[in-house]
């Protein structure tokens, strides 16, 4: 189990990584391409909010599927529900305390290619 923070502390979430981090995606969609958050993909079951469920405010674009989800306070991106597969989330693996930016920093990323999404296409 590992938990996530935000920056200001309000919020805190438990992970359950069924395994152990060996690479990370970054999506290029308008989104995230602003935010620069570093993913991985965990099932739905496995997150838990321990602390600051009222602080979380979320955020949809576009399709409105995907579900960007951010403290209130502080505004940084804890996780997001995905719309590739709405079973699981994203999460911003620089909110795992444990996990120096050192690195994370040296951990394999590849692009997801949210500009072009098969959801987006008619």
């Amino acid at each position: 189990m590992k938990i996530l923070k935000c920056h200001c502390g309000e919020v805190e979430i438990q992970v359950d990584l069924k395994k152990e981090i060996d690479q990370l995606k970054r999506c290029n969609c308008s989104m995230c391409k602003r935010k620069g958050t570093m993913v991985t993909t965990i099932n739905k079951q496995d997150l838990k909010i321990i602390k600051g469920a009222k602080k979380i405010k979320t955020y949809q674009f576009k399709t409105n599927v995907a579900k960007h989800h951010f403290c209130s306070e502080c505004g940084i991106h804890t996780h997001n529900l995905r719309r590739a597969d709405p079973n699981t989330y994203g999460i911003n693996v620089g909110c795992i305390d444990e996990i120096k930016p050192n690195e994370l920093f040296k951990m394999k990323t590849f692009v997801s290619d949210g500009q072009n999404h098969i959801k987006d296409r008619s």
